[in-house]
């Protein structure tokens, strides 16, 4: 997690790089061109559509000495509401109360529907599907601060739904900067990440290799518990051009798969690994 500051508004908003920016303005994409989608399950006698954010953060940050932004799950919520198809319920979750209940307040502030869950995103993310509508379209965003927060149960649990579009955050520099140390011990984040790794992928070749195969595990071990992993991949950059984490999309239905080519513009987005 970044640090705290005082935001603009008083309330606590989280210290981030300028790489945050083209975050959002992707998130915010992909929610203002799926807006056609949503308008079908919005109004009376309709199953509605659901925004989820399992680690919400406190709905605002400040670019490091520079202008204050919208979080995710603010900037997510003003996009949809923009593009006249706003969100039925906004779920949001984070293990730290602070920041939750910073999010809660701008949220509200915004005239979002929002209820919030305190705790573990693992256990959050099973509240939250208990009280999905299978009727209702659902769209989450999971953006975690490593590799090891990414619990692949959460990916069981949203496939409980069959309407589930989910932006995932694949941090590349916890898979560069940690690779020896996970490989090396008896546990490590890769348990969770990716469930039975060890039987799936070599790891006597180079790092390169080692990475490649082990998101080509993970995005099958996706793909089992009924969700189709994107292959266009978002790499974000930092200032230094050194690379920080993938964004893709792992949905069920075609059409999100074709919204999120357009949204994520994967010409640009330079060598994968």
């Amino acid at each position: 997690m970044g640090d705290l500051v005082e935001g603009d508004d008083g309330l606590p908003a989280e210290d981030v790089g300028p790489w945050a920016k083209e975050k959002h303005e992707l998130l915010c994409r992909y929610v203002d061109i799926s807006r056609s989608v949503r308008k079908k399950f919005i109004g009376p006698g309709k199953g509605g559509a659901t925004y989820i954010d399992l680690f919400c953060g406190p709905g605002r940050a400040r670019v490091r000495g520079r202008e204050f932004i919208d979080g995710s799950c603010v900037a997510a919520w003003r996009k949809s509401v923009e593009g006249g198809a706003p969100f039925s319920q906004v779920l949001i979750a984070d293990l730290d109360q602070e920041r939750l209940d910073a999010a809660v307040s701008r949220l509200q502030d915004a005239g979002a529907p929002v209820t919030a869950f305190h705790g573990p995103a693992v256990e959050t993310a099973r509240r939250i599907v208990d009280r999905l509508s299978v009727h209702s379209l659902h769209f989450a965003f999971l953006d975690p601060f490593s590799l090891g927060a990414l619990d692949f149960r959460i990916f069981h649990m949203l496939a409980q739904r069959k309407r589930m579009d989910v932006i995932v955050h694949l941090s590349k520099m916890d898979l560069q900067r940690n690779l020896g140390r996970n490989i090396a011990a008896e546990t490590s984040a890769f348990d969770t990440f990716a469930p039975g790794w060890r039987q799936a992928i070599t790891t006597v070749q180079g790092q390169r290799g080692i990475r490649i195969e082990l998101i080509e595990y993970w995005r099958e071990i996706v793909s089992n518990v009924g969700f189709a992993a994107s292959p266009h991949m978002r790499l974000l950059k930092g200032p230094k051009e050194q690379h920080l984490y993938w964004l893709l999309l792992v949905a069920s239905h075609g059409l999100a798969h074709r919204f999120w080519q357009i949204a994520s513009n994967p010409g640009g987005q330079g060598e994968m690994f």
